[in-house]
């Protein structure tokens, strides 16, 4: 066959216009997928985690009064909206997908940018998704084992068997796991709205004696305050990843922004009027006390429908298991794209038509991270190293206004915004190493540990022969196998 006569197939993944061939002459053009609707859902399934269902007692543990509480959730969801406006312009100026990889590099170069990849490659994103895995098997059974814990190997089963499914999910297509992203956001929204319309009916009825408390007992320390708001952004997290798939989003200069606006105001409200609903009818005392405060709130009004609150939070935790998948996988890819991790990682698959080898491995990843018993601890060492990452993406959007003035910028916010949000950062920093300096530690040695990876696998170019070779049989070996091929320009 003549080149002029070869069959041009289009592979529904959608990373850019960059065509990737299977060695027969077939050429992979890859398409934008993403619309508004699933980028919205993507922003609000990664915030609306088992975070709402929970974090309320840790913010008033800290905050201390119940007026305190509400107006630390309203800055949290104001401190996440800043930053996400930050986050739009970098989307737009630097259209890559990879999310504060792909910024770092742009403004900091690879060794900022292959910390930063590091430290998501082997704690934080693997951590993170076998956490919110553990939390939806927890969840989803405990209307089984109703009057005591379920066993401990059931629900890192059910977690695995969850993190499995959601992986093959995302490997087989891209438009089933954003339809899968659409249901369970919707679904995560409902139990929402269950409980703040319960709430308005029993504000109605005169239920407001806790709400009354106002300021009362308010903490005054600043430390405190600062724990507070930590326990706050954490049920915020995730209002960023939309920028980890940017180069699969449909007219991504019109759509991220337009998703980001809508996306982080819905969840403050939502956020905001939970708690006031659960303020309704559980006293500070028992938040405190409660371990999952909307399964204490659904005991005390739902009667022989409790069992309803504990489904709805397995549902929003199998949506986040799905989006955290989703974005690691999209972030690796990325990484082994521009030659930070291994090539097969980088490479698309021509029947599933998705980055089928950066899936899997992230899937992997995660089921190996239940075997651990300390992985709690572990993102604990690492949330410095997270806002230190979101920092430094800002900080290079500030930097890049100077060193490339004439970088296209579809959207430019004016200077107070990402000032405003890097002081916020700064503060999220400092704090910690004086309230938990063994953890901040760990979280700097754990990202330090990547400079002797990154001199040995990246700087070192003249490797012996053997090493080379060996490489390259298991780079082909892998092709074969998942019958997957290399994106080029």
């Amino acid at each position: 066959m003549r080149e002029g006569e070869k069959e041009k197939t289009k592979v529904d993944m959608g990373c850019g216009e960059s065509t990737a061939s299977d060695g027969t002459g077939t050429t992979v053009q890859l398409k934008r997928k993403i619309s508004l609707m699933n980028g919205v859902a993507i922003i609000v399934g990664s915030i609306i985690g088992s975070g709402i269902f929970v974090s309320p007692k840790g913010v008033l543990m800290e905050a201390g009064s119940v007026g305190l509480s509400i107006v630390v959730w309203c800055l949290c969801g104001l401190i996440s909206l800043v930053g996400a406006l930050c986050y739009a312009e970098l989307g737009t100026t630097i259209t890559k997908s990879g999310g504060d990889y792909a910024y770092i590099l742009e403004a900091f170069g690879p060794l900022c940018a292959f910390l930063q990849l590091w430290v998501n490659l082997i704690i934080i994103r693997p951590t993170a998704q076998a956490i919110v895995a553990l939390t939806f098997a927890y969840y989803m059974l405990q209307p089984v084992f109703p009057s005591c814990p379920p066993p401990e190997a059931a629900v890192r089963l059910l977690a695995a068997l969850c993190i499995s499914l959601l992986t093959f999910v995302n490997v087989v297509s891209v438009r089933a796991s954003t339809r899968i992203q659409d249901v369970f956001t919707i679904a995560k929204l409902m139990a929402l709205l269950i409980i703040i319309g319960t709430g308005i009916v029993m504000i109605g009825m005169g239920e407001t004696e806790y709400l009354e408390m106002g300021m009362e007992s308010t903490s005054s320390d600043v430390g405190k305050i600062s724990l507070a708001l930590y326990s706050g952004l954490f049920a915020y997290a995730g209002w960023n990843f939309l920028n980890f798939v940017t180069e699969e989003m449909v007219d991504p200069f019109r759509n991220l922004p337009r998703a980001i606006y809508i996306s982080i105001p819905l969840v403050t409200a939502v956020y905001v009027l939970a708690n006031v609903a659960y303020f309704t009818v559980i006293s500070p005392h028992e938040m405190i006390a409660s371990n999952a405060v909307a399964v204490t709130f659904g005991n005390k009004l739902f009667g022989v429908m409790a069992w309803i609150i504990p489904i709805f939070v397995a549902l929003s935790t199998f949506g986040g298991v799905n989006s955290l998948l989703f974005t690691s996988g999209r972030l690796f890819f990325v990484g082994a794209r521009q030659g930070h991790l291994p090539d097969l990682l980088a490479m698309i698959s021509i029947r599933h038509l998705t980055p089928m080898p950066a899936m899997m491995f992230t899937g992997a990843m995660s089921i190996l991270m239940l075997v651990s018993n300390n992985i709690f601890a572990l993102i604990n060492y690492l949330s410095f190293v997270q806002w230190l990452s979101v920092g430094t993406s800002v900080l290079g959007m500030v930097y890049l206004r100077f060193k490339k003035p004439d970088m296209p910028r579809p959207i430019k916010f004016p200077m107070v915004v990402p000032f405003t949000f890097l002081v916020v950062v700064v503060f999220l920093l400092v704090t910690p190493l004086f309230a938990a300096p063994h953890d901040t530690g760990m979280g700097v040695l754990i990202t330090c540990s990547g400079i002797p990876v990154y001199v040995l696998g990246i700087v070192w170019k003249n490797k012996p022969r053997t090493f080379r070779n060996l490489q390259d049989k298991v780079t082909l070996l892998g092709q074969k196998v998942m019958n997957v091929v290399a994106e080029h320009s």
